[in-house]
């Protein structure tokens, strides 16, 4: 088998695969090996003796060593009954125990976050279920096909190293279709610029709110998550609510586009505000931001308030948006010298930092869930993915300007955002305490990229009053979280605790989606109902192509 770590840097394969994150956490110069060459000798030979006497009593049958309840790896009934496999499971779950206790103790917060992560990715590896006779639901089922199963996972196998660089396909895409069952909620493109298009929807009721919302998305993914299908589009619900409801569409960068930066999606998202505001009417818009295009609209709304305009962002709402990134998020695993060096040369070798990079550094950070899940899935047990429409929108990648990359790096290295006044964007000392307006904050209960306490925690540094919603789910999961979802609920409270765990003893548990929570706060504070718009844009923004545009198929 080819060595992917040896490939040519600029074919899309090589270090973006397999190889790309556990070389970087366990090379000569990784952060996990420097743990190892850190750890106490007595202490190591104290864990090693500890690993002998279990092992020592998995062979005779006396350890007490359990899979926790939830782990999908160990339902197979076999696990329990069978002795073998009830063996093999402990003296797995052993090794794990002791990879896990040779982290040093007192490391910092980034330390143990790469610690962690790298200890995960060796232990979910060596997991049993990842091969055919360690496996025994993976084995019956070979037996009961006559191996049709082994065949078909033979196939997958060699498609995905063929088709998907070699890592497991994660849904069967092959169901849907952008502007046919996905982003179908009926609207128009009334603006378009060399970067974004805007799209303003129908409204579905008589009449609508006079304040609009605007919708910022990241600059990494497209749009239309924000407009799944029909009964699960955030667009959909939000116009059933008399929200007049637009979405920027950021178009996918190429490597022509490199020079793109923070600063030109700063002047893209106010042009997007003021557009709203024109089309509209109004003086002031509400502005709700999903993952890093909070960051962005946090930036815009400090940008305006410090030019004395800081009244045109009438609501401020932030989803899953971490503004303080010195916490403890698995995604601090990044932040050492060597994959961030490895990180901006790729990009700026390339003009952008491709999405399916992107893909898998993300895939990494949960191996048990998304790698090897989908191992067994597809190669051991010969299934399909499932058709999944988040998933979906997941594969669908967008590219990453090797500019903004850049910037994106800076401020998860320096993070000079959360300290008034030491960043600057267009010549301006952002402030978030100036931003004044009322606040609304969304976490996830089992976010592992924006911690939902890190997502607190920008209730403390905008100014205005807050509200903190915790819903159930991760990180897009409990975004595209609708009400008619019988398992959605959250938390919500006035953000006004001085942490997150105070902030939870104050919370209410509700039924439903926060989607109801934030269109309920939002409606009141977007003005009196006037009658909705009977067509779309204005005189100087005339309507153009219909939703979702021409960006999200680029």
């Amino acid at each position: 088998m080819e060595n992917h770590s040896q490939r040519d840097e600029t074919s899309g394969r090589g270090n973006t695969g397999w190889a790309a994150l556990p070389n970087a956490l366990f090379g000569l110069d990784g952060p996990f090996a420097g743990y190892l060459r850190a750890t106490n000798p007595f202490t190591l030979f104290q864990q090693n003796m500890a690993l002998c006497r279990n092992l020592f009593e998995i062979a005779l049958g006396s350890s007490q060593i359990t899979p926790e309840a939830r782990d999908w790896r160990f339902q197979d009934e076999a696990w329990t009954r069978n002795p073998f496999y009830r063996r093999l499971s402990q003296a797995y779950l052993a090794m794990t125990d002791a990879v896990e206790q040779m982290i040093p103790e007192g490391l910092s917060q980034e330390d143990n976050a790469r610690a962690r992560l790298a200890a995960d990715i060796v232990t979910s590896a060596f997991a049993p279920t990842n091969t055919l006779l360690g496996n025994p639901a993976a084995t019956l089922r070979a037996i009961e096909t006559r191996g049709d199963s082994v065949t078909k996972g033979f196939r997958n196998f060699v498609d995905d190293w063929l088709n998907n660089e070699g890592m497991p396909s994660q849904v069967d895409d092959s169901k849907f279709q952008v502007g046919k069952n996905l982003g179908v909620t009926p609207g128009k493109v009334v603006h378009k610029t060399e970067m974004f298009e805007l799209i303003q929807y129908q409204p579905s009721c008589e009449t609508v709110h006079e304040i609009p919302t605007l919708l910022i998305p990241p600059q990494i993914g497209r749009f239309y998550f924000t407009d799944l299908a029909p009964g699960r589009s955030f667009a959909e619900y939000a116009v059933s609510r008399g929200l007049n409801h637009f979405v920027v569409s950021w178009r996918n960068p190429q490597a022509e586009n490199r020079e793109w930066g923070l600063e030109d999606y700063i002047r893209s998202a106010l042009e997007a505000v003021e557009t709203v505001a024109a089309i509209a009417g109004q003086p002031k818009i509400n502005l709700i931001s999903f993952c890093a295009g909070g960051i962005l609209s946090s930036i815009v709304a400090g940008y305006l308030a410090s030019k004395g305009r800081g009244d045109m962002i009438n609501s401020l709402a932030l989803c899953v948006t971490m503004l303080n990134w010195k916490v403890d998020a698995s995604i601090g695993a990044f932040r050492f010298p060597a994959a961030l060096s490895v990180a901006k040369a790729q990009s700026e070798m390339k003009g952008v930092l491709g999405g399916n990079d992107l893909h898998k550094v993300f895939t990494w950070l949960r191996p048990n869930d998304l790698v090897w899940n989908y191992w067994v899935n597809n190669y051991l047990m010969g299934e399909t993915p499932a058709a999944f429409d988040i998933l979906a929108w997941n594969k669908d990648s967008t590219n990453l300007p090797a500019q903004l990359h850049k910037d994106f790096l800076r401020i998860f290295e320096e993070n000079l955002l959360v300290h008034p006044g030491q960043f600057e964007a267009m010549g301006e000392k952002i402030d978030l305490g100036q931003i004044t307006c009322d606040n609304f904050i969304v976490g996830a209960v089992t976010d592992h990229l924006t911690p939902w306490k890190a997502c607190y925690q920008s209730c403390l540094y905008l100014g205005g009053d807050s509200t903190f919603a915790l819903s159930n789910g991760g990180h897009v999961a409990a975004l595209v979280n609708p009400p008619t979802n019988p398992k959605a609920h959250h938390w919500i409270a006035p953000g006004t605790a001085p942490d997150a765990d105070a902030w939870m003893e104050t919370a209410t548990r509700n039924k439903g989606s926060w989607w109801e929570g934030w269109a309920d706060w939002v409606s009141a504070r977007s003005g009196k109902r006037v009658p909705a718009p009977a067509k779309l844009g204005s005189r100087k923004f005339p309507p153009r192509s219909s939703a979702p545009g021409e960006y999200v198929t680029q």
